[in-house]
């Protein structure tokens, strides 16, 4: 039994998507974290306008988007400030 299967769809692509930008969080990868959620918060823009997510899930990944959002702010490697200065 894997990770993710207790999904199906377009449950299971976004849950992946989620998956990639706390993977990258975690691993400090700033840069790629920061792309990662703009592919995720895109893809839950368009599934919820094509209507394709219920009310459950448009609640759980609105609160995602908004935690991450807070999370990943200042979380890039150009606000990084060096240590040498």
């Amino acid at each position: 039994m894997g990770l993710f299967d207790r999904f199906t769809g377009k449950q299971k692509e976004l849950e992946e998507l989620l998956f990639k930008v706390e993977s990258n969080i975690a691993n400090n990868y700033k840069d790629a974290a920061q792309e990662a959620f703009i592919v995720f918060e895109e893809r839950c823009a368009a599934l919820d306008g094509e209507g394709r997510l219920n009310a459950k899930q448009k609640a759980h990944y609105k609160a995602c988007t908004e935690d991450l959002r807070v999370r990943l702010k200042g979380f890039t490697h150009k606000d990084q400030k060096p240590y040498w200065t």
